[in-house]
């Protein structure tokens, strides 16, 4: 007799709890899922086909944070999209490897308005050497393809690349700089003066650049922001 009691109280604890972490992810889920469409339609990290973009409420319960509007941690990852030059100089548009962001203290500022408010913004965007090279020979027009690899020697928001080939010529073999500060990004090749393209990210409200460095696999770019204003993101309804 004991041990059926025990065995009932055992499923009336085991039960409910079972029953609202399964809740509790499935909400998640679909917030999830939500709050990815409407990053998504406003900053348009999906744009082409094998692009990928995900965003996702991290920690548990997420009901609790739901209820009252508050989420601690909010990650956003996009892969493989694109964004034209500022001029939209034909074929200019640059891929860019990947884009994330750590969203931190996200608070709900208007259900209505679909709005909400990060406290802290980190992330780090990714520009493969092979995407670069691929934008500069484009740009140039004439000659032979363009090289960019890793030069050592970043520094600030400037990060230094190694150009090899020939272009409009001429061969502009040499370091050359790749430019982060605000939400634009600009290429110059080595001896000239003023950049070939100059590229503008869509980020978050006060979220911008911070560094610029290069690296084995590719030119990696840190981004910080404060009081982070994600427009018509929605993490609940």
């Amino acid at each position: 007799m004991r041990r059926r009691r025990v065995r009932v109280l055992a499923i009336t604890v085991v039960v409910p709890a079972v029953l609202l972490t399964v809740a509790d992810r499935v909400a998640v889920h679909y917030a999830d899922q939500e709050a990815t469409r409407l990053a998504a339609q406003k900053y348009g990290y999906r744009n082409t086909t094998d692009g990928h973009l995900d965003v996702s409420i991290e920690g548990f319960p997420f009901l609790t944070q739901a209820l009252g509007q508050e989420f601690d941690h909010v990650k956003l990852t996009a892969e493989r999209f694109t964004v034209d030059t500022i001029g939209n100089a034909q074929g200019g548009y640059l891929p860019v490897q990947a884009l994330r962001l750590d969203l931190r203290g996200v608070r709900v500022t208007s259900l209505a308005a679909r709005s909400a408010e990060a406290n802290l913004a980190t992330g780090e965007l990714t520009l493969s050497y092979e995407a670069l090279s691929g934008v500069a020979t484009r740009l140039a027009g004439t000659g032979g393809p363009l090289r960019i690899s890793r030069a050592p020697g970043s520094t600030g928001q400037a990060a230094r690349v190694e150009v090899t080939g020939a272009a409009g010529g001429r061969e502009p073999n040499g370091t050359g700089t790749l430019l982060a500060q605000g939400t634009e990004i600009s290429l110059t090749l080595p001896g000239a003066d003023r950049p070939m393209a100059d590229w503008r990210i869509q980020l978050p409200e006060n979220v911008g650049f911070t560094a610029a460095r290069a690296t084995p696999d590719g030119v990696r770019i840190s981004m910080v922001g404060h009081l982070v204003n994600l427009g018509s993101s929605r993490f609940t309804r």
